[in-house]
C-alpha cells in the first residue's frame, strides 16, 4: 500500500512537472522572499570594485620624424612609421560609491553611478611593428624617436576610444550589470539616476 501510494505520488510528480523546491515551498506557503536593506545593496554593489565593461580595440598608423635645420632630409633626417595596435579598457569605479547614491524603498532601488572612465590604455607591443623607417646618408637612427611615435599612438588610440562613445558604452554596460545584480537581490524596479 505504501509502495503504491508513493508511485502514484512520483506520477503526479512527474507529470505535473513539480520539483522538489517548488514542493517544499508550497509546502510552507508561499513564495520565497529575499530582503535586502541599503548597506546589504552598498556591499553587493562595492564588492564588484573595478567594473570593467568595455574593451576596445584598434590599430593606427602613425608617423615621426627628425629633421636637420641646417641638411635636407635624406642627408640628415630620420623618419619613421608604426603600426600600432591598442587596447583601451573602461568602466565604473563601484569602490566610489557613497551610501547616499543608494535609495531602498520596498522593492524598489535607486542608483546613482560614479562616472564611467578610463582604466587603461596600452599598445600592445608584439602587434605593433615598424612599417618604414627611412633615414639620412649622413645620420644614425634617433633611438627615442620610436618611443615618441608609441607614446603618440597610446594618446591617439585613447582619443579615438572617446570619440567613438567608450564611456557611453561603458555606463551603458554597467546599468545593464548592476540591473542584473539588483534582480537577483529581489528587487522589482531598479532606476539609475
Amino acid at each position: 500500500m505504501v509502495l503504491a501510494v508513493l508511485l502514484v505520488g512520483a506520477g503526479f510528480w512527474a507529470i505535473g512537472g513539480f520539483s522538489l523546491f517548488e514542493l517544499g515551498r508550497m509546502l510552507h506557503g508561499g513564495q520565497v522572499r529575499i530582503s535586502a536593506d541599503q548597506p546589504t545593496v552598498i556591499r553587493q554593489i562595492r564588492g564588484l570594485d573595478r567594473l570593467e565593461t568595455v574593451s576596445y580595440t584598434l590599430e593606427k598608423i602613425i608617423g615621426g620624424d627628425r629633421e636637420n635645420p641646417i641638411l635636407p632630409n635624406f642627408l640628415a633626417g630620420d623618419r619613421l612609421l608604426l603600426i600600432v595596435h591598442g587596447e583601451v579598457i573602461a568602466g565604473i569605479d563601484l569602490s566610489k560609491l557613497q551610501a547616499t547614491d543608494v535609495v531602498v524603498k520596498g522593492r524598489s532601488v535607486s542608483v546613482h553611478l560614479p562616472q564611467a572612465e578610463i582604466f587603461t590604455v596600452s599598445v600592445d607591443n608584439q602587434k605593433s611593428k615598424v612599417y618604414s623607417r627611412e633615414t639620412g646618408l649622413f645620420s644614425s637612427p634617433d633611438p627615442n624617436l620610436e618611443t615618441e611615435v608609441r607614446q603618440e599612438g597610446e594618446r591617439q588610440i585613447r582619443d579615438a576610444a572617446m570619440q567613438d562613445g567608450v564611456l557611453d558604452s561603458a555606463a551603458k554596460n554597467a546599468r545593464q550589470t548592476l540591473t542584473s545584480l539588483l534582480n537577483g537581490l529581489g528587487f522589482d524596479s531598479v532606476e539609475f539616476r
